[in-house]
């Protein structure tokens, strides 16, 4: 599909919101995507926006070309079905990923580390519009008795799941988690339903202590140094997993004094450049450090699983729900890091759905 494409080409549109440049979204109208062979049309119901969306919309994402339809934390209905696939009226999340098929990787199954990866809506169109077509096998049913944004975690919660099964927690563990955001709320959520045997979070905003908090989580009190209140929570011995979801510079020089003697620190945030670590103190303490990128098919069928069971109490998270013609508005809520863990975009208004070309800037 163009999204250049003018609308009065064919009877069949839909409306849009479209990266068009460096801080811009415009709304438009433009053609229903045609569904390819084996794919299938899904209704978009709500799509997460997350700090790769920011990237994006700052222009400054190394892939991202505009104009494009961002998007690719999707949850929807599925419209029309593709062979093989789930049926019309099935709710579905989607497994964005893109893999070439080709290297080392994916020939050993790996798809989730492709050399060449790519996603949904950043490579090619997302769901940040009323319709979206999609590979059969990308989707997954979900429960429509699950509260649909509880369902439209399912992406950012398969990290979490990725990210605990690469900690290698087994249970009773000392964990400590850097950064309150989404991603990890969500790791601290599954940590402890895995068993872990303490959760301290670290998290310098206010309001995202206070979620946190509301959730049953101990936190690094305010003004306190981090690594000082770790080693307090463990009798100075630091924790036994480190997940750092925060993936800032500061953070990182904190690592290898928060974790223990042959503990573990899991980098579940991507930082946007290369950051000073004491290599010498992770190698005296013979301590691991683990890679984090997506997840697996398995991780997202796992989190699924979770939802539907109700395991973590995702009802509880805040979060906020913006129409598809304000999504700049809903992209600048998420960025304020506040008290609203959790930004997605729905359905377009009546009024939305009526004014084509409408610019957000």
């Amino acid at each position: 599909m163009s999204i250049e494409t003018a609308a009065e080409t064919t009877s069949l549109t839909m409306g849009a919101a479209v990266w068009t440049g460096p801080d811009t979204i415009a709304y438009r109208t433009i053609p229903l995507p045609e569904v390819p062979e084996g794919w299938a049309l899904v209704r978009s119901e709500l799509t997460g926006i997350c700090g790769t969306d920011f990237s994006i919309l700052h222009g400054s994402h190394p892939r991202a070309e505009a104009p494009v339809v961002m998007g690719h934390e999707i949850t929807g209905i599925v419209e029309v079905a593709a062979p093989g696939g789930p049926a019309v009226g099935t709710r579905v999340i989607v497994e964005p990923l893109i893999h070439c098929g080709n290297c080392h990787p994916c020939r050993q199954g790996d798809t989730h580390v492709c050399r060449s990866l790519k996603l949904y809506g950043i490579d090619v169109a997302g769901s940040l519009a009323e319709y979206v077509t999609l590979p059969a096998e990308t989707l997954i049913p979900i429960s429509s008795g699950v509260p649909v944004q509880e369902a439209a975690l399912a992406e950012p919660l398969a990290v979490a799941v990725h990210a605990v099964s690469r900690s290698g927690l087994r249970g009773g563990e000392r964990v400590v988690v850097f950064g309150a955001g989404p991603i990890g709320i969500l790791t601290a959520l599954v940590a402890r339903h895995e068993g872990a045997g303490s959760v301290l979070i670290s998290e310098p905003s206010e309001e995202r202590r206070k979620v946190a908090e509301e959730l049953g989580f101990d936190t690094v009190p305010t003004g306190s140094d981090p690594v000082a209140a770790v080693l307090d929570a463990t009798g100075g011995d630091g924790a036994d997993i480190v997940f750092d979801s925060a993936a800032h510079p500061s953070v990182a020089a904190l690592l290898p004094k928060a974790v223990r003697v042959l503990g573990t620190i899991v980098l579940v945030g991507v930082y946007k450049k290369p950051v000073e670590v004491d290599l010498q103190a992770l190698t005296f303490a013979e301590n691991t450090v683990v890679g984090v990128r997506v997840y697996t098919r398995a991780d997202v069928e796992r989190a699924v699983e979770l939802i539907e069971g109700g395991n973590l109490g995702l009802g509880r998270i805040p979060v906020e729900v913006f129409p598809l013609d304000q999504t700049l508005a809903a992209l600048t809520k998420a960025m304020t890091a506040g008290a609203v863990l959790k930004v997605f975009v729905g359905p377009a208004t009546a009024t939305a759905a009526a004014a084509p070309g409408k610019e957000e800037e």
